[in-house]
């Protein structure tokens, strides 16, 4: 098996290529409904004694440039952090290979960390939200995530429980119990604070939503599936060398 360093080289690197991707997306696809929202919030009528000035320390090219940048930045620090959890959840996935236990971690963080709050507190787009509850929504956003992860740490601590049944019994019965987990979560979580305005069109949103969750599945899936890449063959070597 590779060592924790190798490990985490692997996953520092797979992190670097998924932010890459996820930066990209960002480009192509978040980018086209962020000028649309933009464009609403330019239209609008300023506030008495606010003025119409709109302008922006960075022109929108470089904020661009800068996303790219900061996707690679966090990707890198995601990588290191999955490589970690990897070598931790190896005893959850001693049966499968390596490239399947990294792409199921990825997806189980997907599900978690991003597609769970996304559910609650979908992304917004500039224009959209008071900036007077930023800290309020940051905190249910992250704490919602922070319940999410407890979930799938109890989902796998219950299959681990759960062993001595047959393995569709004991998947059945995992589903269902996060499936009535995540059910709590959405209702006892209260709503977000802010409504969007009634210029907003529908289509910008949801295209910007749609968009933003499209980038964070880049990032979590592409990691899994570039580290899993990168493993696999190093721990059939090792495996190989043991043998011998």
């Amino acid at each position: 098996m590779p060592t924790y360093k190798g490990l985490l080289l692997r996953g520092v690197g797979a992190g670097a290529v998924s932010g890459l991707l996820a930066g990209l997306v960002g480009v192509f696809v978040v980018e086209a409904p962020i000028r649309a929202a933009l464009a609403v919030e330019q239209a609008r009528p300023a506030e008495p004694g606010a003025g119409h000035d709109h302008g922006e320390l960075f022109s929108r090219g470089t904020q661009v440039v800068g996303g790219v940048l900061a996707a690679v930045v966090v990707g890198v620090a995601v990588g290191a952090l999955f490589a970690t959890a990897y070598a931790g959840s190896r005893r959850w996935f001693a049966s499968k290979a390596p490239f399947v236990r990294a792409v199921t971690l990825s997806a189980a963080v997907f599900g978690t960390a991003a597609l769970l709050p996304a559910v609650k507190y979908p992304a917004n787009p500039p224009a959209v939200g008071d900036p007077d509850t930023v800290e309020y929504r940051t905190v249910l956003y992250l704490g919602l995530i922070a319940a999410g992860l407890l979930v799938a740490f109890g989902a796998s601590y219950l299959a681990s429980r759960l062993g001595h049944l047959s393995q569709p019994v004991r998947c059945t019965a995992v589903a269902l119990a996060v499936v009535a987990a995540v059910v709590v979560l959405l209702v006892a979580f209260p709503a977000t604070p802010d409504a969007v305005p009634a210029d907003m069109p529908g289509s910008v949103l949801w295209d910007f939503r749609l968009a933003s969750l499209a980038e964070t599945a880049t990032l979590w899936l592409g990691l899994g599936v570039v580290f899993g890449l990168l493993v696999d063959p190093a721990t059939r070597r090792a495996r190989q060398v043991s043998a011998v």
